[in-house]
């Protein structure tokens, strides 16, 4: 697949993301792990013109972060801050590559295969629950989407929605098919606590291909209520 193929896929991808928000009337999207704010660019491109909310804990990622949404009025930057099962404070390995940057150690397998994404530092970063007053708590948003990708630590940001589940009424997240970080859950146990909550896999995204491996290692999968 060509350069351009393969940006004509993730646009096609993104644009059917959009049509999912759309028809199931998601009045707001919750980006968690922003990074540089990839996401919200794509999904704006694609289409999406409601609010965005994004959250990520590398302080120095904040500026950028800010600049890209400052012309967007719907686009709004949290604090630096990790989101987590509890309020209070976290320490984030942060990797040489900073979207690999997690509150999860490195597997011995992720080191093997990826040395150029090894931790450089460790830092005490905030953290709050998605049910947090100054999260969700406080915001009027019914239907909400959320988007976790925090090398992980999804099952640490889905047990902080507490009160708020009610109103999640769509999920995107980043599950592993090999374990890259430690204590990280199978994509297939997810899926399967999920369904118990009442969701359903809608759109399923390739992620990360382990060239050393020759196989894919993570990938997204996109939730609504079934």
């Amino acid at each position: 697949m060509t350069v351009d193929a393969a940006k004509r896929r993730l646009r096609d991808l993104d644009a059917q993301l959009v049509d999912t928000l759309h028809r199931h009337e998601i009045d707001a999207l919750v980006d968690v792990g922003a990074n540089l704010g990839q996401y919200a660019l794509r999904l704006r491109a694609a289409g999406w013109r409601g609010p965005i909310l994004s959250i990520e804990p590398l302080p120095e990622l904040q500026q950028t972060l800010r600049d890209r949404a400052a012309g967007d009025p719907h686009w709004e930057i949290a604090p630096p801050m990790a989101i987590g099962a509890t309020d209070g404070e976290v320490t984030l390995e942060v990797s040489a590559e900073s979207d690999m940057s997690s509150t999860l150690g490195q597997s011995d397998l992720l080191r093997a295969i990826s040395p150029s994404s090894a931790v450089t530092r460790r830092i005490a970063v905030p953290q709050l629950r998605l049910a947090a007053p100054e999260v969700l708590g406080s915001r009027p948003w019914r239907r909400i989407f959320v988007k976790a990708d925090v090398q992980g630590a999804e099952p640490a940001v889905l047990a902080g929605l507490g009160d708020a589940w009610p109103r999640v009424q769509g999920l995107q997240l980043e599950l592993a098919l090999l374990p890259l970080y430690q204590g990280e859950r199978p994509w297939v146990e997810m899926v399967g606590d999920l369904a118990a909550h009442g969701f359903a896999p809608y759109l399923v995204f390739p992620g990360y291909y382990a060239r050393a491996l020759g196989r894919q290692v993570q990938l997204d999968i996109v939730f609504y209520r079934d």
